[in-house]
């Protein structure tokens, strides 16, 4: 807030230098003042030309902010004040009943001449380690204590990456080189733009280590560190085990820094690295990568259309080959930096995850954050009612209005909403939960269904119709695909599956009494047929009474060839087809 003030006193100054205009568009943005900073992005192009492109770029930035803010909430955010410190704390992952995260909170008993060695000059504050916090089983938080030393060493360390057995573990690792040029940025993977010295750069490098005996040891360099060229860092793991991915700057990538990805081989090593390609990575910086237990990628990017500073995507996808990368929304994101994710079960085994912002910092230091998704894919449900045909055929139209009532199995807990006027809605759910869906309208039998979201499908959208009836008194409505075999009355496993479709119309109906009325095609004579239509009829309202029907509600009534529904009548040559569409069964509400 205080570089914004300052930035609105001096473009008011009729001699300020007009990059001050961009600077004051910036902290508008990060401030969240999406619409001021678009006209003041918008003053600086037309000051200067030269520049004019970057800064159409960033106000078109600021509409995509502002229609982003327009959408619904996408996770509940709470700030993990135990595991906080005054000073950085981010980039947690899951290990064992806890979590090990980077903090430069110090920790390690120092003074004098070591205390100033253990201080990083840019920010004053101690080098980034890593520390442990164990989680109690009512989701409390231990005190964080410093791993291992063999993982801290005299620089910064952290971000790292746990395999699922929990036995070995990669992490970043801060070298200081010396270097000749001295008009580069001296740590290109982190958001600290300024350099730190003219002779020396931040690089970094990953590093592995085993655990043996609760102890971890044989830390050893990646093999595709080049500390004295390009930086090497933030590892994250592929849920198999089998691909790790990294950030880096090095030489031939999309733009300041890229993520790029490593196959194991058969030997355990890792193969050579490969650019994780151009629709994740951009000509700015695409950082902290992390994946979810379904594989979906996690990142960060300050390119990608977002809110402004570092803001978390998802995509689908592995390797090379990605879906379009998904901005995870407001409070995920926000107009600061938000970064470094990690997903973990709690003790109700509910997915939560944890990420990394400075949102509510004054001096620009992190915290960590736990969220809880509210959705993660898309419900459409369709709305339509059906029409009954003097054929007795039926054909379906939108049906708007409908009352729908959304509920997680088992919970209480409902989201309520009505179709539009083409008898759709859209609701936001979560992959891996079955979900109550009930409809409701007045002068119409109720409708309801249980939605599985699959957490393998390759589409976010699952898909579901409810399709009504009138509740008119004496109506005949076709059960759809309800038939028999040539003179047989048993039940079909096609037609238990219909007749399934009643049975959830009547336990959502309970105060309603039907018939249900069988028919037959018309060959074999006209008492056959009559008594085969009673008994086809009476086999299905056994089948209703099994399923938890009481049979006080149901009757049924034998109509044999007296209805047929098309031109085959006795002495009329028909396909089976033709004739298997009068061996019906339909119900009326008495």
């Amino acid at each position: 807030m205080k570089a914004e003030e300052w930035y609105a006193k001096v473009v008011a100054m009729p001699e300020a230098d007009p990059v001050n205009i961009f600077y004051y568009a910036e902290a508008l943005r990060s401030n969240g003042k999406y619409f001021e900073a678009k006209t003041q992005y918008q003053n600086y192009a037309m000051k200067v030309p030269a520049q004019a492109a970057m800064a159409n770029a960033k106000a078109q930035a600021c509409d995509a902010a502002l229609k982003l803010l327009e959408e619904p909430a996408s996770a509940i955010v709470v700030n993990e004040t135990a595991i906080n410190s005054g000073n950085a704390d981010f980039s947690p992952t899951p290990y064992q009943n806890g979590i090990i995260f980077a903090s430069d909170r110090g920790g390690a008993a120092s003074s004098g001449k070591d205390k100033e060695e253990r201080t990083y000059g840019w920010t004053g504050r101690p080098f980034l380690q890593m520390f442990y916090a164990q989680r109690n089983e009512d989701s409390t938080w231990q005190l964080p204590v410093m791993v291992d030393e063999s993982l801290n060493s005299k620089y910064h360390d952290g971000t790292a990456a746990v395999d699922s057995s929990n036995t070995t573990l990669y992490f970043t690792r801060t070298n200081m080189v010396k270097v000749k040029n001295k008009n580069i940025n001296t740590d290109p993977t982190s958001w600290v733009k300024k350099p730190l010295s003219n002779d020396y750069v931040n690089r970094l490098e990953i590093y592995s280590a085993q655990q043996d005996s609760g102890k971890w040891s044989n830390v050893k360099p990646f093999e595709y560190n080049k500390v004295t060229e390009y930086s090497v860092g933030h590892p994250a793991l592929s849920p198999d085990g089998q691909v790790m991915y990294f950030v880096s700057d090095k030489p031939g990538g999309y733009g300041e820094t890229d993520i790029y990805y490593t196959e194991k081989q058969a030997d355990g090593s890792w193969g050579q690295p490969v650019n994780a390609g151009s629709t994740i990575n951009t000509v700015g910086k695409e950082m902290f990568p992390a994946f979810d237990q379904q594989g979906n990628l996690y990142f960060s990017s300050d390119t990608h259309s977002g809110f402004g500073g570092l803001d978390v995507f998802r995509a689908k996808g592995s390797r090379s080959t990605w879906s379009k990368p998904e901005n995870l929304r407001a409070p995920v994101n926000s107009p600061k930096d938000d970064f470094g994710l990690a997903f973990m079960p709690n003790q109700k085994n509910e997915l939560v995850g944890y990420m990394s912002s400075n949102r509510d910092s004054n001096n620009g230091t992190d915290d960590i954050y736990s969220f809880k998704l509210l959705s993660n894919a898309v419900l459409l449900v369709t709305t339509l009612e059906r029409i009954q045909m003097p054929s007795k055929k039926s054909t379906t139209q939108p049906l708007p209005d409908v009352r729908l009532k959304l509920a997680i199995q088992g919970t209480t807990d409902s989201t309520i909403a009505f179709s539009d006027r083409n008898g759709e809605y859209l609701y936001g759910v979560m992959k891996g939960n079955i979900y109550e869906l009930m409809g409701e309208k007045f002068g119409y039998l109720s409708q309801s269904a249980t939605v599985n979201i699959d957490t393998t499908s390759l589409s976010d959208t699952t898909r579901v119709t409810l399709i009504f009836d009138k509740s008119t008194v004496n109506q005949s409505i076709i059960i759809e695909n309800i038939y028999y075999d040539l003179d047989k009355w048993n039940i079909r496993p096609d037609a238990a599956a219909e007749l399934n479709k009643l049975v959830r119309t009547l336990k959502d109906n309970p105060s309603i009494k039907i018939e249900l009325g069988a028919h037959t095609d018309s060959r074999e004579g006209q008492g056959y047929n009559q008594l085969l239509s009673e008994r086809r009829a009476q086999s299905a309202v056994e089948y209703l009474v099994s399923q938890g029907i009481a049979r006080n509600r149901l009757t049924w009534r034998g109509y044999g060839e007296t209805r047929l529904v098309n031109k085959c009548a006795d002495g009329v040559e028909c396909p089976e087809d033709m004739h298997q569409m009068n061996r019906r069964t339909e119900f009326k509400i008495k």
